[in-house]
């Protein structure tokens, strides 16, 4: 397995895993089209104060989703977008909105503060809010010179 680019921009905080038969296997199955929900896109930008994740998740409820802190400094969103229920007297024309689950892993820096981390879901829009710490200056000490 190898690391996927989601943009022109490299990103070596990502920890996507790439499948070479996602595509092929939606291509050919239309069932499938629940695996495309799987790669739930997310912003990350940092400020002078915090890191700031935005992810798009429009029908999804804030109980199907969950923000965690793994292993220290593992960023994790993960969720799941319900599928429809299905009456036998529906005729479906077309099914292009995805369903299923996503998890998106992130490394973060060691200035992330993740004991401060704070999500909130507003009108389909996730922002993960990550407090950086403080850097340290160092102190500097002047020494006189004798002689």
């Amino acid at each position: 397995m190898s690391l996927v680019r989601r943009s022109n921009v490299f990103d070596p905080f990502s920890m996507d895993l790439w499948d070479p038969f996602d595509n092929m296997f939606r291509s050919i199955v239309p069932s499938a089209s629940s695996a495309a929900f799987a790669n739930a896109r997310i912003d990350w930008k940092e400020t002078p104060e915090a890191h700031v994740f935005k992810a798009d998740l429009p029908g999804v409820k804030k109980e199907e989703v969950k923000v965690e802190v793994e292993d220290g400094n593992v960023l994790v969103i993960s969720g799941q977008r319900s599928r429809e229920e299905e009456d036998k007297n529906d005729k479906w024309h077309r099914v292009e909105r995805s369903s299923g689950q996503f998890t998106r892993r992130f490394r973060l820096p060691e200035n992330a503060k993740t004991e401060e981390v704070k999500a909130a879901l507003e009108n389909g829009v996730l922002t993960v809010t990550v407090p950086k710490a403080e850097v340290k200056k160092p102190e500097v000490k002047s020494i006189q010179i004798s002689g």
